[in-house]
């Protein structure tokens, strides 16, 4: 198994302050615009972002939810193993909100059918967008496309991407793997 890095972690760094700024462009004060990071990897890509809009932008108070989509996926029950169940924590309507959906990888797009699926239960919201911080463009399933993308990647069905985060594995990183 060998191993390219696509982002180190100071292109990490630059990515996330362009998709914080192109969101600014878009939604201004967010004053009817909701966070929602998609449970488990887009928590962590959904977390800087607010972070980096309220320190480094000065946007307070931008709510933020981490929305589980384990029993929404069309292949639940399909593995042999057991799936592990998320939570999800959205304290707010998402009626009349704009929302952003938060995940790190884009690859075949039915994490986010099952996300448009999942926030049904909390309102209808009048508009979703996608932020991804990559996008992996072949291999897609269903014909979803990101709004923001912090990098676009083109591999193909035996490579994988890995995007690392220093909260969770120590270091900011995204690569390659080829098995």
């Amino acid at each position: 198994m060998s191993q390219k890095v696509l982002l180190n972690a100071k292109e990490v760094e630059i990515a996330l302050h362009r998709l914080a700024c192109q969101l600014i462009e878009n939604h201004d004060s967010f004053s009817n615009t909701v966070l929602i990071g998609i449970q488990p990897r887009g928590v962590y890509l959904a977390e800087r972002l607010k972070s980096l809009l309220s320190t480094e932008y000065k946007i307070k108070d931008i709510p933020l939810g981490y929305l589980d989509i384990t029993f929404y996926r069309d292949d639940f029950r399909r593995g042999d193993k057991p799936l592990e169940a998320n939570k999800t924590n959205i304290n707010f309507i998402v009626e009349d909100k704009k929302v952003v959906f938060i995940d790190d990888v884009l690859y075949t797009g039915r994490s986010i059918r099952s996300a448009l699926t999942a926030v049904q239960s909390f309102g209808r919201p009048i508009e979703i967008e996608l932020l991804v911080l990559i996008d992996r463009r072949f291999s897609r399933h269903l014909p979803i496309q990101p709004d923001y993308r912090g990098r676009q990647v083109d591999a193909i069905n035996n490579e994988k991407v890995k995007v690392c985060w220093k909260e969770n594995e120590g270091e900011d990183a995204v690569y390659l793997v080829k098995n």
